[in-house]
C-alpha cells in the first residue's frame, strides 16, 4: 500500500475531535488534580490528544497511543472500583467507543504504515484493548454489588399477637392499624399466584393540579376500607367514599381547600376512621352524640380538619363548629398554607390527635408544631403538648399563644391502646439548617420519637435520634410497634426509622434502647454564630453506608459528566454523615430527601421481619450570607411553595440552598443504585437480604427499564400471603415481592407514577391490593387520578 502524500479528511476530522476531547478531559483534570481529586483524566486526557496529533499526521502511532489509554483506563477502573458494572460504564463508554472507531476500516486504511508492516500487527494491541473492555465488562454485568443475598427462616413460635380490633378484611387505619405496621393478615395472594393479579377496577378522582398548586402537588394517599366501603383523599383533600367491590362512587366531599402557590405542599396522605361503641361518653361524661355514629376525619392543607359522617357524607354537625376544627386556634402565625395537616390524625375511644407540617426553612417567626388531642366525639380541645415551650403542656388562651417555630410532628403517629400511648415522629424547628438561635426548650425533642399519655397529653418518655439537626433528619415517617420474641420472652417494641438510615429499636413502654445506638464523634467546625453536638447517636441496625463517599463514587452518563461530578465533590465540604452546613457548600449523605421517606416500613407480625425500601440521593446544602439578593427580611407577603432551591430562613444570618447532587446533565453524581427493596429479619437485627429495585425507564432519555435502583417515594405493605407491595419507584409500577428472599415475583404499568403505600383488604373472600397513581410535583413523576384495584380472577 503507498504512502499518501497527506493525510486523508477523515483523519483531519477524526484527530481534530479527538484532540478536543483530550483537551477537555486534561483541562478538567487538571481542575480536578488541583482540588486533591485523581489524575487519570490528565493521563487519559493527554494520551488522547496526542492520539489526535498522530491521527491528523496520519501516522500509526496513534492507535498504539489509544491501545495505552484504554488499557490504562481499565486498569485504572477497576483498582479503583472492581467489577461494579455502572460505574465502569461511566468511567470507559466514551473511551471505548474512541477505541472502536479507530478500528473502522476507514481509519485504519486511511493511516501510512512501514512497508511490509501488516495492519493486524499495527491495530493487534487496540484490540487487545477492546477485547479486554468488554470481558470486564460482561463480568461487572454479573456481578450484584451494593446488595444482600440471603433468606428469612420461618418462626418456630411467633409471640401472640394483640388483637388489631378490625375483621381481617378491613384496613381501617393509614397502617391498617393504628400500630403502623402495614401488614395485613389475608392470604389469598401468594407468591404462587400473585402472578395472576389483574386490574379489578379503576377509579379517576378527576382532581388534577390546577395553575394556582404549589409545586409539591401529590397524590399520595393510602385510601382505608371499613365493612364494604374504601374511603380516600386527593390532592385538594377532596374526599371520596367508593364501593369496595366494583370502584364505584357512593359519595365526595369537597372541602373547597384555600390554596395558592405559596402553600409548600398540597398533599393528603389519608383519612381517619372512628367507630362509636354503644354507650359510649365523651370526656366530660356526657352521652357521645348520636348524629355521627360512624365518622371519617379529613386533614385540610389550609389548617382544618372536618369531620364528615361515614355513611351519608354529611357534616358531623355536633363536632366541633358544625363539623369543623379550625387548627388555626391558638397559634402565634396563621398566614395561610404555613400550618398544614398533610398526614391522617390517630385515634382512640376518646381522643384524637392531630399534628400538622410546618413551613420549611422560611423564618423564624412560623406557626407552632403544637401537637393537640381533642375529645373525639365534640371536638373540644382536651390537651396541648408544645414541644417548643416552657410548660409543655399549657393551652392557648387570650394571653397565650402556642410557641412559635416549636418542633413538629408531620408524618401520621402510631398508639398503643394497651398502655395508652401515642407516638409522636418530631421534626426539627425551622429554619432547619442554621440553628445558633434556638432555644434549650426547642432542642429538647427535636428529631425524637415522644411518647405522649393519649388521655392527658403529658409526655411519657422521649429518645433524640439526633442532637441540634442542622440537616433536616427528622423522623419522616409514622413509627410500627410490633410485639418481638427474644430469649427473655415477648417484649413490646417500637420500630422509628430516621432519614439518616438508622432503624432504632426501642422498648415502646419506656423508650430503652432494644438495640443499642451508641454515641459516635462526628465532624466539626459549624457555621459562624451555630453550634454542634459533638456526637450523635449511631443504631447498630441500618441501612446508612459505613464507608464515606470518595470521588470514585461519583458518576455519570459518560466521563465528562463523571468527571464534572468529581469536581463538584471536591469542592464541598464532606468528612461524612453529619458534615455540618457550610459557606463553602457541603455535600449531606444520606441526603435531606432521606433514606427513609414517609412511606416509612411494613413489619410482619408473624414472620418477625421488617420491610423497607431505603435509597440513597445525596444532597447539597449551601450557606449564604445575607446581601442583596438574599436580604434579611421578606420583600413579599409570602414564600415560594418549595422545599428545593433558595430558602430565605429569616430571622438567621443565612439563607441556604438545597438540592439533590446532581451532574450537569440531571443524573445523579453518586453512583448507582439509588433505591433497594430490603428485608429486616426481627430476630437477628439484620438485613437479611437488599436487592436493586426499579428501572430507569420512565426516568431516562429512551425509555429502556435497565434495571438500576431507583428512588422510591412512599412505602411497602406487605401480607399473610408472604407477599410485599411496593408503588412508589420513579418508574411507573406496582411490583410484588416474595418477603423470604425479596424476589420480584409481579409487576404491572401504572398510567402515572405510584408515589403511594398501597394497602389490601377483602369482599366475600376475594382480596384486592390497591393504589394511587396520580404522580408527585416536586418528584418529577407523570401526574394523575387513579385508583386501581388488583384481584386474582374469580
Amino acid at each position: 500500500m503507498p504512502l499518501p502524500s497527506k493525510p486523508r479528511p477523515i483523519l483531519l476530522v477524526s484527530g481534530l475531535v479527538y484532540g478536543l476531547i483530550g483537551l477537555a478531559l486534561a483541562a478538567g483534570g487538571v481542575w480536578l488534580g488541583l482540588l486533591g481529586g485523581s489524575l487519570y483524566y490528565v493521563i487519559a486526557g493527554v494520551g488522547i490528544l496526542v492520539t489526535g496529533g498522530l491521527l491528523m499526521a496520519g501516522r500509526p502511532g496513534a492507535l498504539w497511543v489509544y491501545a495505552a489509554v484504554l488499557i490504562g483506563t481499565l486498569a485504572w477502573a477497576v483498582a479503583e472500583i472492581g467489577f461494579d458494572w455502572w460505574p465502569l460504564a461511566a468511567r470507559g463508554d466514551v473511551v471505548f467507543l474512541l477505541g472502536l472507531w479507530l478500528l473502522t476500516p476507514w481509519i485504519t486504511r486511511a493511516l501510512s504504515h512501514p512497508a511490509g508492516a501488516s495492519r493486524r500487527a499495527m491495530t493487534l494491541p487496540l484490540w487487545g484493548g477492546v477485547v479486554a473492555s468488554v470481558a470486564v465488562l460482561a463480568v461487572g454485568l454479573l456481578s450484584s454489588y451494593h446488595e444482600v443475598h440471603g433468606t428469612i427462616a420461618a418462626v418456630a413460635s411467633p409471640p401472640p399477637q394483640p388483637p388489631s380490633g378490625q375483621p381481617d378484611e378491613d384496613w381501617r387505619a393509614y397502617g391498617r392499624t393504628e400500630s403502623g405496621q402495614r401488614y395485613s393478615p389475608l392470604a389469598e395472594i401468594t407468591p404462587a399466584n400473585v402472578k395472576d393479579l389483574k386490574v379489578a377496577w379503576t377509579f379517576r378522582t378527576g382532581d388534577l393540579p390546577g395553575a394556582n398548586d404549589p409545586g409539591e402537588t401529590t397524590f399520595e394517599v393510602t385510601p382505608i376500607k371499613v365493612r364494604d366501603t374504601l374511603y380516600l383523599c386527593s390532592q385538594h383533600q377532596r374526599l371520596f367514599a367508593l364501593d369496595a367491590k366494583t370502584g364505584a362512587l357512593r359519595w365526595s366531599y369537597d372541602p373547597k381547600v384555600q390554596n395558592n402557590p405559596t402553600f409548600q405542599h398540597l398533599t393528603c396522605r389519608g383519612v381517619s376512621y372512628h367507630e362509636t361503641a354503644a354507650g359510649a361518653v365523651d370526656t366530660t361524661g356526657a352521652p357521645a352524640p348520636a348524629d355521627c355514629p360512624r365518622t371519617i376525619f379529613l386533614p385540610v392543607n389550609d389548617g382544618r380538619m372536618i369531620a364528615l359522617n361515614a355513611e351519608t357524607g354529611a357534616l358531623c354537625e355536633s363536632f366541633g363548629d358544625h363539623g369543623t376544627l379550625n387548627l388555626q386556634e391558638g397559634m402565634g402565625v396563621q398566614t395561610a398554607g404555613f400550618y398544614e395537616p398533610t398526614s391522617p390524625p390517630i385515634v382512640s375511644d376518646k381522643i384524637i390527635v392531630i399534628a400538622g407540617s410546618v413551613i420549611d426553612n422560611y423564618s423564624t417567626q412560623e406557626p407552632s408544631g403544637v401537637i393537640r388531642g381533642f375529645d373525639i366525639h365534640t371536638g373540644k380541645l382536651v390537651w396541648a403538648w408544645d414541644a417548643g415551650a416552657v410548660d409543655e403542656n399549657a393551652l392557648a388562651s387570650a394571653t397565650h399563644t402556642y410557641t412559635n417555630n416549636s418542633p413538629n410532628s408531620w408524618m401520621t403517629a402510631s398508639y398503643d391502646p394497651k398502655l395508652g400511648l401515642a407516638y409522636m415522629p418530631m421534626g426539627v424547628q425551622s429554619p432547619d439548617i442554621w440553628g445558633g438561635n434556638r432555644t434549650p426548650e426547642s432542642e429538647r425533642y427535636s428529631s425524637a420519637l415522644v411518647a405522649l399519655d393519649i388521655n392527658t397529653g403529658k409526655r411519657v418518655w422521649s429518645y433524640q435520634t439526633v442532637h441540634h439537626d442542622l440537616w433536616d433528619m427528622d423522623l419522616p415517617s409514622q413509627p410500627s410497634l410490633v410485639d418481638l420474641a427474644t430469649p427473655e420472652g415477648t417484649r413490646p417494641a417500637i420500630l422509628q426509622p430516621a432519614k439518616t438510615g438508622n432503624l432504632f429499636v426501642l422498648d415502646r413502654r419506656t423508650g430503652e434502647l432494644i438495640v443499642p445506638a451508641p454515641e459516635r464523634p462526628v465532624p466539626q467546625g459549624p457555621a459562624p454564630g451555630d453550634r454542634l453536638s459533638p456526637t450523635q447517636p449511631f443504631s447498630e441496625l441500618t441501612f446508612r453506608p459505613e464507608k464515606l463517599l470518595t470521588g470514585a463514587d461519583m458518576w455519570g452518563a459518560t466521563i465528562f459528566d463523571q468527571l464534572a461530578c468529581r469536581i463538584l465533590f471536591h469542592q464541598m465540604r464532606y468528612e461524612g454523615t453529619f458534615t455540618p452546613p457550610s459557606l463553602q457548600g457541603t455535600l449531606v449523605f444520606p441526603g435531606n430527601l432521606g433514606m427513609f421517606e414517609w412511606g416509612g416500613i411494613a413489619v410482619d407480625p408473624v414472620r418477625q421481619i421488617a420491610i423497607a425500601n431505603p435509597i440513597a440521593i445525596p444532597f447539597v446544602s449551601k450557606l449564604l450570607p445575607r446581601g442583596p439578593d438574599n436580604p434579611a427580611a421578606p420583600n413579599d407577603a409570602h414564600p415560594s411553595g418549595s422545599e428545593i432551591g433558595v430558602q430565605p430562613m429569616y430571622g438567621t444570618p443565612f439563607g441556604v440552598v438545597l438540592h439533590p447532587f446532581l451532574s450537569p446533565v440531571g443524573l445523579p453524581c453518586m453512583r448507582p443504585p439509588w433505591g433497594y427493596m430490603a428485608a429486616i429479619d426481627l430476630k437477628t437485627m439484620k438485613i437479611a437480604w437488599m436487592h436493586r429495585n426499579g428501572t430507569i425507564r420512565d426516568s431516562a432519555p429512551v425509555p429502556i427499564p435497565i434495571k438500576m435502583g431507583v428512588p422510591s417515594l412512599g412505602g411497602p405493605m406487605t401480607t399473610g400471603g408472604g407477599v410485599a407491595f411496593l408503588t412508589s419507584t420513579t418508574d411507573y409500577y406496582i411490583r410484588a415481592y416474595d418477603v423470604t428472599n425479596g424476589d420480584q415475583l409481579w409487576e404491572d404499568r401504572l398510567p402515572a407514577g405510584g408515589q403511594s403505600t398501597p394497602m389490601t383488604y377483602a369482599v366475600d373472600g376475594r382480596q384486592y391490593v390497591v393504589t394511587a397513581a396520580g404522580g408527585h410535583g416536586s418528584f418529577g413523576t407523570k401526574i394523575g387520578d387513579y385508583v386501581i384495584a388488583y384481584a386474582l380472577d374469580k
